[in-house]
């Protein structure tokens, strides 16, 4: 792992990149309107930097965009790797570790969740205050790197408290509805039964989705600040639920997609 990071890493710096303080983690349908604001873009496509796997989702554009928002540099990850893609935890958390060797000092996360906390609607967006893990494997499984972090790292405090109580502060000014929950993550791909819904609600979960934990435990072994924000993409009402329509929820995460840009950007230009 340390040597494909090293080369990963050494790739990235040899095309202009340097030191990149700011790390963004971009997730289904968003992107477009977070990057039109990144100042002379360097863009490189995944499939190009040694020992990053190839995006398979469609709705994922799989690009690396390096530029400046607000004078801070930033390195954005216009698509991510998933579990249910096929690829092992350590393929998925990879870019993680590589930003953390280039530099980045915090991690900003976005990904679409499906809603059930029935006091909130779809469009909205939801700051992951915590989260509870329900995915088949862990990023840390295997030997411990300690150069890379401790063996045992901790977890009570994942989403860091600075850039969360920032976050909420530049939601008030710019009168944007930022909820505060607990995030579920699922292997998927497919979406919940009814009574996975109900079960995921018993147990303190607000949204649910198939990405941004492995990130999140990576970045917290790495010693690397982090928050998320969960676009509420679909209602996930056990006693009233819909068939899921994918296009439907891609074109939610574009609508809400301006407000998790400008919340964003405030943050980058606050550190």
């Amino acid at each position: 792992m340390i040597k494909q990071i090293k080369e990963a890493a050494d790739y990235i710096l040899n095309l202009g990149v340097k030191l990149p303080e700011i790390g963004v983690i971009l997730g289904t349908g968003l992107g477009n309107g977070f990057i039109q604001h990144v100042k002379d873009p360097v863009i490189v496509d995944y499939k190009d930097i040694p020992h990053f796997p190839d995006s398979t989702v469609e709705f994922h554009k799989g690009k690396l965009v390096y530029g400046e928002i607000g004078g801070r540099k930033i390195l954005a990850m216009q698509g991510r790797y998933h579990y249910y893609e096929g690829y092992s935890m350590q393929q998925i958390t990879l870019p993680v570790r590589v930003m953390k060797a280039l530099g980045v000092k915090n991690l900003l996360i976005s990904n679409a969740a499906g809603n059930m906390n029935l006091k909130w609607k779809k469009g909205e967006l939801m700051l992951i205050d915590d989260h509870i893990n329900l995915q088949p494997d862990n990023p840390l499984r295997g030997e411990n790197y300690h150069e890379l972090g401790p063996r045992f790292p901790d977890m009570s405090q994942p989403y860091s408290k600075i850039l969360n109580e920032k976050l909420v502060s530049i939601a008030r000014q710019k009168d944007i509805k930022l909820n505060v929950g607990v995030y579920a993550c699922v292997s998927g791909p497919n979406l919940e039964t009814r009574a996975e819904y109900r079960y995921l609600q018993r147990i303190g979960a607000d949204v649910v989705g198939m990405s941004t934990v492995p990130e999140v435990i990576v970045a917290n072994h790495a010693g690397l600040p982090c928050c998320a924000i969960s676009v509420l993409t679909d209602d996930c009402d056990p006693d009233n639920l819909q068939p899921a329509n994918i296009e439907e929820i891609i074109a939610v995460a574009g609508k809400a997609e301006n407000s998790l840009t400008d919340l964003y950007i405030g943050l980058i230009k606050s550190l």
